[in-house]
């Protein structure tokens, strides 16, 4: 049985604008080291905090009925943001770092203006995309691609 533990988690940055296709973050002035090399990828993973469902009666759902004609199912068994710990993750892709402003323009991250960016990690195709993949019959006709074309 898991101890209950807590951590302190500490905001690199947040999202300074969002809507449409592209989304800019503010990194933080001292993790804006961290940014060198970032511009070489096409894509990132973020992680980020679900600020708007961060209440402790949220915290304790562990089942939703989700939209699209899905059974109730396990919050582990979906992208749901009402879950035990409200993080967030999202594949976006790159479209300019400014490592002297601190300022990353993406696209495909589903965050709001003001939302918390926990980390950001670099994405390799060797380790972070599956071969083969199994989804339940309710999700089986959804599309291969969601990203937007941040073009």
């Amino acid at each position: 049985m898991c101890e209950k533990e807590s951590y302190t988690i500490v905001p690199i940055g947040s999202v300074i604008t969002s809507g449409g296709n592209r989304q800019r973050i503010l990194i933080s002035s001292e993790f804006a080291p961290a940014l060198k090399g970032l511009s070489s990828f096409s894509h990132c993973q973020i992680l980020w905090w679900l600020h708007e469902f961060a209440e402790d009666h949220f915290r304790q759902t562990t089942q939703i009925d989700p939209p699209y004609d899905a059974p109730i199912t396990g919050v582990f068994a979906t992208r749901s943001p009402v879950r035990p710990n409200p993080l967030g993750l999202s594949v976006a892709a790159i479209l300019s770092v400014d490592g002297d402003t601190g300022i990353i323009e993406v696209a495909g991250l589903d965050a709001y203006s003001g939302t918390s960016i926990l980390d950001i990690k670099a994405y390799f195709p060797s380790t972070d995309r599956v071969k083969d993949v199994r989804v339940p019959s309710w999700s089986a006709n959804w599309g291969d691609w969601w990203l937007p074309d941040p073009s």
